[in-house]
């Protein structure tokens, strides 16, 4: 799928100045991730630049919605998903909400109305991604043969991934001082079985969002050790990062996760696989593979129900009919 390039700061500077007006203060009042934010501001972006250049750059409250479907038409000609039209779509369709509301003091947004009604249909929702998890055999095959290929740092994220069964934008938050943390232990002072993180921001509303502490074993914390020897020192907090020539160090973004497992580890095992395929397959082997309660899943993702985890459990549907025959 194609991506539309982002709106740089010469053409930002090209945009009406009401228009970017209305931009900032839909943007501040927004209670959002930094990460979520950040989408948002592409998205307000990229659709005054497309009212620069092709509505002669009139100010929103000229707009009506055969140029919101115009702009619709204009996404899916470049090639977007389905999914990113349709999110493009939303944000365009919030501000207009917002300006409704807050703009209606004003004579020239007394008439304003939402550029997105319900005559304009929306694009479909695209068939979700087929949702085979890994075998364990697939799993191990990954995992030797980063090892034979030396990927330290790939390692580090399958297994600390897995273990976890965490979000790519909660591996993303792993600091380096993890590997001298210590095993849980029980209120008698037993050792248990595993480690927990430093407080991580989960997914949620809100700039603070959710936070909770990950569980991971000695498999991800000695993979998380080999890779920090073999990139050595330097004064980047974070476990994952990206190196340049130049020897500069800076946190990875959450994009490399999903290269690597869509080209590297998918050409491995010979089948398309995608990051959070990795914490389906978490939740496959604890319940299926390792005959344990979805409670134990549910503790290990993070889900406040168990129901929300039964959706990442995927189970062989044929064997429920053994017991009728």
């Amino acid at each position: 799928m194609s991506k539309i390039k982002p709106v740089t700061d010469v053409e930002w500077d090209l945009v009406n100045d009401e228009n970017k007006e209305i931009a900032e203060s839909f943007l501040n009042q927004l209670h959002l991730s930094p990460h979520t934010l950040k989408q948002y501001d592409s998205a307000i972006k990229i659709f005054f630049r497309w009212v620069k250049d092709s509505q002669r750059n009139k100010p929103l409250y000229q707009l009506k919605p055969r140029n919101g479907l115009e702009y619709q038409n204009y996404l899916i000609k470049s090639g977007l998903a389905n999914g990113s039209v349709r999110f493009k779509r939303s944000v365009v369709s919030s501000m207009c909400g917002f300006v409704e509301n807050f703009y209606d003091d004003l004579d020239e947004y007394k008439s304003f109305r939402n550029i997105f009604n319900k005559k304009i249909p929306n694009v479909s929702n695209e068939k979700a991604k087929e949702k085979i998890p890994l075998t364990v055999e697939e799993y191990e095959l990954i995992c030797k043969t980063l090892e034979e290929q030396e990927q330290w740092q790939m390692l580090a994220f399958l297994k600390f991934t897995y273990s976890s069964g965490c979000r790519k934008g909660e591996v993303h938050q792993i600091l380096k001082e993890v590997v001298d943390y210590k095993r849980v232990k029980d209120k008698d002072g037993n050792e248990k079985k595993y480690y927990l993180t430093h407080n991580v921001r989960t997914k949620g509303k809100g700039i603070e969002g959710l936070v909770r502490k990950l569980k991971f074993d000695d498999e991800a914390m000695d993979a998380i050790k080999k890779w920090l020897e073999v990139r050595g020192e330097d004064d980047c907090p974070y476990v994952f990062v990206n190196k340049t020539k130049d020897g500069k160090v800076s946190q990875l973004s959450t994009a490399t996760f999903n290269y690597w497992t869509a080209n590297a580890f998918s050409k491995i095992i010979g089948r398309h696989m995608f990051v959070h395929l990795i914490r389906s397959t978490r939740a496959t082997h604890i319940v299926v593979d390792g005959n344990q309660d979805i409670k134990t899943a549910q503790d290990i993702l993070g889900h406040k129900s168990s129901e929300t985890t039964e959706i990442y459990v995927v189970r062989d549907e044929s064997d429920l009919a053994d017991g009728a025959f």
